[in-house]
């Protein structure tokens, strides 16, 4: 059955490949479950409520992605927007946390429209190959970017970001960045040697190895600096609190709503999700291999759909706009090809409502190792890269777009520069003819965007 649904012989990929590529995914996207409610409780939403609304939705749109696509690409909220949502709208703006759901509700209408009438679609297809290349190669440092913010490895400082002090509180936040180096070491020994699933051990080995040192007396958990105890608890979920944000899109007062603003604020949303979603979609599908000749991904349509069903269902259940996860990358790298692989992924974020404690337990500097590894994986395409003098005006925009993702922390500005500084240097260069209309349009509006967003 799973055969025939999956074509998993075609994609050459089996079962148990495809399930420990879910669960490599699931726990890399885990933290969402602690993170989202923590985000969006800032508005005034009950923190219970969100995270069963993150879940819930989390599985429908993976496992729309499973079914529709065949993909091995998951979804949950999106950080960022889930931050423009709390920060900007609600908290910015003044908007009550009911607006800004009805603002991505509506947002994720227009997703599905866009996808059904080919919009996203050939905006994915007209980004040229060179570029889908530096975007793959830039969510590999975005990525290994967030494993290191994430352990703590990399703080602010003067010089914006720097390495932390691993003596100043060693035994609670200077343990944790220790255990991230340790399971960095671990997770890349098992992948030399070819072991499979090395990403996901290395997640469990280094959760262990952090218990042992709870036990030990090395890791003191300190609530003030979000450093929590690494054993989960038997606790069970309160599913009554989804009632508290399960439709409140549709109960909203307009009295309070600003036409013009809520476009900007829909508009906002709408790009930002778009190219978050793209970018993932490139540089994933490129690291996977994909991608057709034309650098074009066969499934796009379907995946796009998925995406767009996810943001409507999270906005219904209550929580921010669902997107597709670069997280997706990590399953992907331990051999996922299909849809069995986001199946899984999806069917852990059902099973994480009952267990929420559990899953929320499994600390970040655990699951940083595994995105700082995904992001050298990723980082390999740069070969694929060509660096011969004809070939400039398309690897300087593949090089500028790699550079914005982790420094602006953003896949999509990433994408911005990176169709900007491609139409800018082909038409003064000479070579305007090998720019395609979208990409103009596309170039046009980035420019837009920055002018009045």
């Amino acid at each position: 059955m799973l055969e025939k649904l999956f074509k998993l012989s075609e994609n050459k990929t089996n079962v148990k490949t495809e399930v420990v590529a879910g669960i490599t995914t699931f726990m890399t996207m885990a933290y969402i479950l602690a993170v989202n409610p923590s985000i969006l409780s800032a508005t005034g939403m009950d923190p219970t409520a969100v995270l069963l609304a993150t879940a819930l939705a989390s599985f429908i749109g993976t496992a729309a992605m499973a079914l529709m696509a065949n993909l091995p690409f998951a979804m949950s909220a999106g950080m960022g927007l889930n931050a423009y949502m709390a920060y900007t709208v609600c908290l910015g703006m003044g908007y009550p946390w009911q607006v800004a759901l009805l603002a991505v509700f509506v947002e994720g209408l227009i997703f599905v429209v866009l996808s059904l009438t080919n919009i996203r679609e050939a905006i994915f297809n007209a980004i040229p190959l060179s570029l889908k290349r530096g975007v793959s190669v830039g969510i590999g440092l975005f990525i290994a970017f967030i494993g290191l913010q994430n352990a703590g490895l990399c703080v602010g400082g003067a010089t914006l970001v720097e390495l932390v002090d691993f003596r100043e509180n060693f035994t609670s936040t200077g343990i944790s960045a220790l255990l991230c180096v340790v399971g960095v070491l671990v997770t890349a020994v098992l992948h030399i040697r070819k072991v499979k699933g090395s990403i996901l051990i290395g997640i469990v080995a280094t959760w262990v190895l952090g218990m042992l040192c709870q036990l030990a007396g090395l890791y003191v958990p300190n609530p003030e600096l979000k450093c929590y105890s690494l054993f989960p608890t038997m606790a069970w979920t309160d599913f009554s609190k989804l009632g508290e944000t399960f439709g409140q899109c549709f109960r909203v007062d307009f009295s309070v709503v600003k036409p013009l603003e809520f476009v900007v604020v829909i508009f906002a949303f709408l790009f930002v999700d778009i190219f978050d979603t793209l970018g993932t979609l490139i540089g994933v599908s490129t690291k996977a291999n994909m991608l057709d000749d034309q650098g074009r991904l066969p499934k796009i349509k379907p995946a796009l759909l998925a995406d767009s069903i996810g943001t409507t269902a999270g906005a219904i259940l209550g929580t921010s706009t669902v997107t597709t996860f670069v997280e997706s990358a990590s399953g992907v790298a331990v051999g996922g090809r299909t849809g069995l692989t986001a199946l899984v992924t999806g069917l852990l974020f059902l099973v994480s409502m009952f267990f929420a404690p559990i899953f929320t337990a499994i600390p970040s500097f655990a699951t940083a190792p595994a995105l700082i590894m995904v992001g050298f994986l990723m980082f390999s395409g740069i070969t694929e890269l060509k660096f011969d003098d004809d070939k400039l005006t398309e690897t300087i925009p593949a090089y500028l777009a790699i550079l914005a993702m982790p420094l602006f922390y953003s896949i999509s500005e990433g994408i911005s520069f990176g169709i900007i500084s491609y139409v800018v240097l082909n038409v003064v260069t000479g070579k305007a003819k090998k720019v395609t209309p979208l990409m103009y349009v596309l170039a046009l509006l980035f420019v837009l965007k920055y002018i009045f967003l």
